[in-house]
Parts: C-alpha cells; structure tokens; sequence
C-alpha cells in the first residue's frame, strides 16, 4: 500500500477531531418533554408496536429515549467520511457589503454528495432498516432534497426506494427528479393514482398540487401495504432531528478552533430537522451551562407555522394516517401556497421545536419569498454559493440581524446554517432576476377552516 500523501494525513486528523462520534438528544434536558403522540386509531399514547409496522426497532427506541447522547455506528461513520466534516466558513465579504461590525459565520451542509443536510439521517435510517431485514423504503419529498438524500443512502445499502413527490415540485424541478432517479429509486408525482389517499385528493381536485402532509399519506400508505418496505421521514421525527444533531456539534468544535461562539443561530425551518439540528447544541449550552444563545427559526410567510399556527394535536399527514402529535400546526388539511421554497411547504413542525418555541426558548421570524431571494441573490455575489430557496430564509435571517447590529454597532457573532445549494433552483432565481417572482400569501379563510377540522383530544 503506498503511503499517504500529507494533506490525507491532515484532512484525517482533522476528521478525528472535528467528526462527532455520537448524536446529541435534547430530550434529557429539556424542561418539558412533549406530549407523548397519540395512535390515529384509538387516540391512545402510542406504543411501540403502533410503529413497527414502518420502522425499524432501533429508530423507534431513538424517538422515545430521553438518554443524552447516542452512539454513531461506524458503518454510518464511514460514510459520513464522504462529506463530513463539512465546512463552517467567516462571510467576510458578506460582512463586508453590509457594513456591518457583525461576525457572520454559516455552517455549508451543501457540500454532501445529495447537495443538502438531509443525508445525515437517510444513511442511518437505512442502515437501521437494512440491519432488520427490509428490502425497500418509501418516503416522500417536497423540494426533492430528501428524495435525493433517501435514494442515495438506498443506493448505498442496496436497498429499493420509492419517492412521492409534491407534484408543484416534481413540475418545477425536473432536474432534482432526475437526479433522484440518477440513484434508481421510482419517483412518483403526488398526489397520484398509485395510492387510495392519493386517489380521494384528485377526485377533490384533479389539478392539485400536492402538499407534503399528502406526499407522507401517500409513503406510509404504501408502506404499510408491503411487508418488505418501511416508510422514512426527513424531518419532524425525534429520531430524525437527532441524527442532524451533528450539524451543530461539529460547527461548536470548529468556531473553538478561532475562540468563537455565536451570540445569534439562525435555521431555516419547516419540519424543523436542518433548524434543529444547527441549534439544539447550542440550546443545550443555554439549558445546561447558562448560556444566552438568541435561536431563531426563519419560516416562510405563505407557511408560517410557527409563527401563526395554533399548538395542539394535530396529524402529521393530510389522510391522518400517522400518529398524532402536539406541535405547532396550520392544521393536516392545509395546502401551502406552490412558493419554491418546496421543503419549508409542511402543515407541522417536529415536536421538540414546538414545544421549545412553545416555552420561549426559542424565537421564529417568517420572511416572504422576494426578501429572501433578495438576500440569497447578495449572499451569493459575495460569497460565491448560490443557496437552496429554504436556506434563503437562514440567510436572510442572518442579514436582517447582521443590519440591525450596524444600526446598534454591536459586534455580535451570527451562525446561520447553509443547509443545501441551490442549484437546481435556477427556475426560481430567473423569476426573481426578471422580477417574475410573487409574493403569495396564504389564505386566511383556508387556514382558519383547517384549523377547525384539528382532531378533538380529551
């Protein structure tokens, strides 16, 4: 075996240092758990057995334990090795535009081979079920980040997948979908013909655009119907919010490298697991050290769940097919505006995230489309990465907290989190160059009828 070069040897060195070895889980220090989610059937808490039908045990025991901190296989170390670490990075030119005394430091999940931060679960949630026997799993996808993530991490353990993805998306991305299918799994337009959930929306509305609580009926509906497939979610689950824990651990380590920690961490959020897993380190530091970390949450305005939702138990799916939880919700018959921020387009929120932002531990801000493509457009001419429309929130985020320290002359320190590249968004950036790009808002009156049909919990 030849010798390794100097810079192998620097770059492993770096990794052993900077590669977390467990996954963080805030539910050993949160001062108030949840309430614990309720089977859809008999509105009894959920048991383990409610789930096996599409998980795997080891991701069950992850959604439900409160221990602290969780092993990292090393099978699924290995192949984090791809892409991990992956870079946290000063704007400095950014800075440098805005005039501001503000340090701005972004954590660049784009840099994964699906281009986004979703792969840090689909390798573990394949891995898992691979370890248990099934052959093949079925998920959904609303910008088509988790679809790419979840096919690659299928293609890496040999395993089948199948994608519904929302169909204003799967029209809007053709390229994502083809690089979906680049990995072979089945991509699938939803709402479609392939399920009875699907089926019961288009005799509704046959032009509908699909949403991502219809996509999940659609997966979990297929999966339940196969003893080889188990369904996978990208976001809003425990177990999900858990594995992107490393996001954020690693971006600890790396700030102490430079004797930096952020005053302001900023996520883009819809089901919250790129939000959540920027952040709960560092909310952690608050719970347990003291600390005084501002998190915000940044959420879409035509989606604004957090900010104008109602918390109480609602489905996480639009045919109420999964358990029912306690969040912040719009209520499981939203349909979002088709913005082309695809992945923020969810009716819900991870349970964890709500109920923090329930306890006032953490902020949330909900921006509209133009301003956030406004700031993607200023970050990518400065910093040369042009970002995915969901993390255009984070990065407008960043820039209204970076003005407001000019306009204080405050010299604190921002991270925001870079979760995906916007490469195959090039559609929507051409709308906004050519001042195409509307502003859609939600309607008031929908809202307010699917907040009405919340399921009656005693």
């Amino acid at each position: 075996m030849s010798e390794m070069s100097k810079s192998d040897q620097v770059k492993i060195l770096l990794e052993e240092k900077e590669l977390p070895r467990q996954w963080y889980n805030i539910q050993a220090d949160m001062p108030n758990l949840p309430k614990p989610p309720l089977n859809p059937v008999t509105k009894k808490p959920v048991v383990p057995e409610d789930l096996s039908a599409i998980f795997p045990m080891e991701l069950i025991k992850q959604e439900v334990t409160t221990e602290r901190w969780i092993d990292i296989p090393e099978e699924v170390q290995e192949l984090y090795r791809l892409w991990r670490p992956s870079p946290v990075v000063r704007a400095k030119r950014l800075e440098k535009l805005l005039d501001t005394p503000a340090r701005i430091y972004y954590k660049y999940e784009g840099v994964s081979p699906s281009g986004s931060h979703k792969l840090n679960t689909s390798i573990p949630q394949a891995y898992y079920n691979k370890k248990e026997g099934i052959k093949r799993l079925a998920t959904e996808t609303g910008a088509g980040q988790w679809g790419t993530a979840l096919s690659q991490a299928c293609s890496f353990f040999d395993m089948e997948c199948t994608v519904y993805m929302v169909k204003v998306s799967y029209q809007q991305k053709p390229y994502r979908r083809s690089f979906i299918e680049l990995f072979g799994a089945n991509v699938i337009a939803s709402p479609s013909e392939h399920t009875e959930a699907g089926r019961k929306i288009l005799e509704k509305d046959p032009d509908a655009p699909g949403s991502l609580g219809i996509a999940i009926s659609e997966a979990v509906e297929d999966a339940i119907k196969r003893d080889d497939t188990n369904y996978a979610l990208g976001s809003v689950l425990n177990h999900v919010i858990l594995h992107q824990t490393i996001i954020g651990l690693e971006a600890k380590k790396q700030l102490e490298k430079v004797d930096e920690y952020p005053d302001i961490v900023i996520g883009c959020c819809g089901g919250g697991s790129n939000f959540a897993g920027l952040s709960f380190p560092f909310i952690r530091d608050n719970l347990v050290e003291g600390k005084k970390v501002r998190v915000i949450a940044a959420e879409p305005s035509a989606c604004p769940t957090l900010t104008k939702g109602k918390f109480a138990y609602d489905y996480g799916d639009t045919a109420q097919l999964t358990p029912i939880t306690m969040m912040y919700t719009l209520g499981h018959d939203f349909v979002p505006p088709g913005i082309y921020a695809g992945g923020l387009r969810y009716h819900g929120d991870s349970p964890l995230v709500s109920q923090l932002y329930h306890d006032g531990l953490i902020e949330a801000q909900a921006y509209t489309q133009n301003d956030t493509f406004k700031s993607a457009v200023q970050f990518a001419r400065a910093e040369g990465i042009v970002p995915a429309p969901e993390s255009s929130h984070a990065v407008h985020g960043a820039i209204v907290e970076a003005l407001k320290c000019k306009e204080s002359g405050e010299a604190k320190t921002i991270l925001f989190g870079l979760s995906g590249h916007g490469h195959f968004d090039l559609s929507a950036y051409d709308l906004y160059l050519s001042g195409k790009l509307e502003d859609v808002e939600y309607s008031e009156d929908l809202l307010q009828a699917s907040l009405a049909c919340l399921p009656k919990i005693e």
